[in-house]
């Protein structure tokens, strides 16, 4: 019951709409439908990823302050714990605030690995919409030099550097700079040199097709936290 209303509600509009945008790409070039698929996604779900990362940047702005109480506290946890709360309420930052949007993300980029793994390589064009052209193959070559639907490190590695540019910037100089020895603090850091490894890592051993996806919604990612950082006022208004 669960996997039907999931295929209807996410698998299924997702091929249609890559499938839809493959027939209007110039040259059916994949690649371009996936762009395309990438910019829906991202308008879709702009709002829960633009309260994620405001609450990212506002838990990165206070984490200095989160690391002086550690330190200063750190041996009476019972104490620790309620001058945390009383931070976190006083600076009007949840610290749960950033996982939920994240977590709603989370089904359509299964669904969006499904769509590459089961609709290109298998050619499953039998749930394609009546309204939907059917091209009864897809062409996974794009440019004329990727195979979207086989590997690729190069892909995985520009997927890797964008990852690092968007986790680095949302931490800020302050946090980068804070020496502490807190594991929040020491999360934070290692967080921009380890995100980028892991997506290289993963990325390398996923269809072209979704590392190109992965690539083009994090450089989306990045260019929408550019917007949000450029209103610090609008941030801490509403952190």
């Amino acid at each position: 019951m669960i996997i039907s209303i999931y295929n209807t509600i996410l698998y299924q509009p997702l091929f249609n709409l890559l499938v839809f945008f493959y027939n209007l790409a110039p040259a059916n070039d994949l690649g371009i439908a996936i762009l395309f698929l990438t910019i829906v996604v991202k308008i879709i779900l702009f709002p829960f990823f633009t309260q994620s990362i405001k609450a990212q940047k506002a838990l990165a702005e206070i984490q200095p302050k989160v690391d002086e109480l550690n330190k200063k506290f750190k041996d009476q946890k019972e104490k620790l714990g309620k001058e945390l709360m009383e931070l976190y309420k006083r600076e009007k930052v949840n610290p749960f605030s950033s996982c939920l949007p994240l977590i709603i993300q989370l089904p359509f980029l299964i669904a969006v690995f499904q769509v590459f793994r089961n609709g290109l390589t298998n050619g499953s064009l039998n749930i394609l919409y009546p309204f939907v052209n059917n091209p009864e193959t897809i062409n996974t070559i794009s440019l004329g030099i990727i195979n979207l639907a086989e590997k690729s490190v190069i892909l995985a590695i520009l997927a890797g550097i964008a990852q690092f540019w968007q986790t680095k910037m949302i931490m800020s100089k302050k946090v980068m700079k804070t020496k502490s020895n807190s594991m929040a603090g020491n999360m934070n850091k290692q967080m921009v040199y380890v995100m980028p490894v892991i997506t290289i890592f993963i990325g390398s051993s996923l269809p072209a097709g979704l590392t190109l996806y992965w690539l083009l919604t994090t450089v989306f990612s990045g260019l929408q936290q550019l917007l949000i950082f450029r209103k610090p006022k609008n941030l801490a208004n509403n952190g």
